[in-house]
């Protein structure tokens, strides 16, 4: 009977140490499963982005298509204007074509009127930027301490260049 209970135990023992290394093989699977979902989730937001930037891109692509199909090529008329010079020669009396012509000129001083004010305002700006610019460099050559005749010397005479230069 002794030798029963020891064997019994011994059994036990070993059923012991093959559930700890089952646990531990199973406790891996985990992990590693874990690591792969992360390597997934990870490579198909990748994906994703990589995909959204390439159909934003091909929307941009149209959008440029669209633009190069209505410029005319050089030496090219325009669909746009194709079709307008089909509407003049459609027009059989002269009132009407100047009615169009009144229109197209008057089109035509909006639109620079429109782009003398954009220029206007876009030199204003430039100005606005250069002063708020030299004022900075005057503040921060003020603020310097002279801790040396070295740093006087480069707060004294800050040199700048122009980059059309």
């Amino acid at each position: 009977m002794p030798n029963e209970v020891s064997q019994w135990l011994a059994e036990i023992q070993t059923l012991q140490q093959q559930l700890k290394v089952l646990g531990q093989e199973r406790d891996q699977a985990y992990a590693s499963a874990a690591n792969w979902r992360k390597l997934y989730e990870s490579e198909s937001e990748q994906r994703r982005n990589a995909s959204e930037r390439s159909q934003k891109r091909i929307r941009a692509l149209a959008n440029e298509l669209d633009l190069f199909k209505q410029k005319p090529v050089d030496g090219e008329i325009s669909r746009d204007l194709e079709q307008k010079l089909a509407k003049v020669n459609q027009v059989e009396s002269v009132d009407e074509l100047k009615s169009q012509l009144v229109d197209a000129i008057t089109l035509c001083d909006q639109l620079s009127n429109a782009l003398k004010a954009e220029q206007a305002a876009h030199e204003e700006t430039r100005q606005n930027l250069t002063t708020a610019l030299g004022d900075t460099i005057d503040l921060f050559a003020k603020d310097q301490s002279p801790e040396s005749p070295e740093s006087t010397e480069i707060s004294a005479s800050p040199k700048i260049t122009d980059p059309a230069e």
